[in-house]
């Protein structure tokens, strides 16, 4: 899935309405607006990729919503070499967002179908 000038817009628009929820660590709102979250979903849900709402991925998991993936990533404190183990890797985006923002993520998975999913994205 490519990331095009459409889905860029469309996380800047998520962007704003996060700031608009009251995230104002810059560092997370950066790193969300950078990850392409479509490539982390199941390809019945990209029209809505960038909405904030959490959305199925498989094995009765879900993509977390983005209001929540920012909260959760501000109260971590998140900095550049920081060691974090995620119990729990589901889409891998949380995980994306953290390494995004420089920190070294191990993640581990449950779910044999998530793990591989995880590993191509």
């Amino acid at each position: 899935m490519i990331d095009d000038f459409e889905a860029k817009g469309k996380r800047k628009k998520l962007v704003e309405e996060l700031r608009h929820k009251g995230i104002n660590d810059e560092e997370v709102l950066r790193a969300v607006g950078k990850v392409p979250r479509h490539v982390f979903m199941d390809p019945a849900f990209l029209i809505h990729a960038y909405v904030d709402k959490a959305f199925p991925i498989s094995s009765g998991q879900t993509i977390s919503q983005p209001y929540t993936v920012a909260v959760q990533t501000s109260l971590l404190k998140v900095e550049r070499r920081s060691k974090i183990l995620e119990i729990g890797t589901g889409s891998g985006y949380q995980a994306a967002i953290l390494a995004e923002m420089g920190a070294k993520v191990y993640t581990i998975e449950r779910f044999r179908d998530l793990y591989l999913k995880a590993q191509t994205t």
